[in-house]
């Protein structure tokens, strides 16, 4: 597998009965701070971090039904250090027979959804250099040349309310964490 030295452990997704009961506590009990917020589809979606390096370190999400057991996660995140490195999972997990592979743009990154033998959901991600509000997710073809993906990937972004560059939105999350 091509390496860079840079495959680390991202976010975590949990899905909630309560998405609002599980932001105040996360914000307030454990002092997380509310990154984003918004529908996607039916679902509520809740980003939170406490890293001012990270957009999200953990993701609430609605739809968990009242008495429902297990699946409360519903994906582990790992970060990839290139487009070119994130090609070489895609290859491998498409070689593998675990399911349907999944290829977007989040705008704020460049990810691959896919599950691992039993079942469990995986994300491999790049970060992209934009910033745009959050939920955002389009159909991506990895197939395509990195400028043609990184030009399509920052006019999605442009075009959508909120738009900064991720150097931009760190900075004024950093100052916000210390505030």
């Amino acid at each position: 597998m091509e390496t860079d030295g840079r495959f680390g452990l991202s976010h975590f997704e949990l899905v909630c009965r309560d998405v609002q009961r599980m932001r105040d506590f996360y914000a307030d009990v454990l002092g997380f701070a509310v990154t984003d917020e918004g529908g996607l589809g039916e679902r509520r979606l809740v980003f939170l971090s406490r890293d001012p390096g990270e957009h999200h370190q953990l993701v609430l999400s609605g739809g968990r039904a009242e008495g429902a057991t297990g699946g409360v996660l519903n994906h582990v995140s790992f970060r990839v250090g290139s487009l070119a490195l994130l090609r070489d999972v895609l290859g491998r997990v498409q070689a593998a027979p675990h399911g349907p592979v999944e290829q977007v743009t989040h705008g704020t990154t460049w990810s691959v959804y896919f599950r691992d033998p039993e079942g469990n959901r995986l994300e491999c991600f790049v970060d992209t250099p934009w910033y745009t509000p959050q939920p955002c997710r389009e159909p991506l073809d990895f197939s395509r040349g990195d400028a043609e993906i990184r030009r399509e990937t920052e006019a999605l972004c442009r075009a959508r309310p909120g738009f900064q560059t991720r150097e931009a939105w760190l900075a004024a999350f950093a100052q916000r964490l210390g505030a």
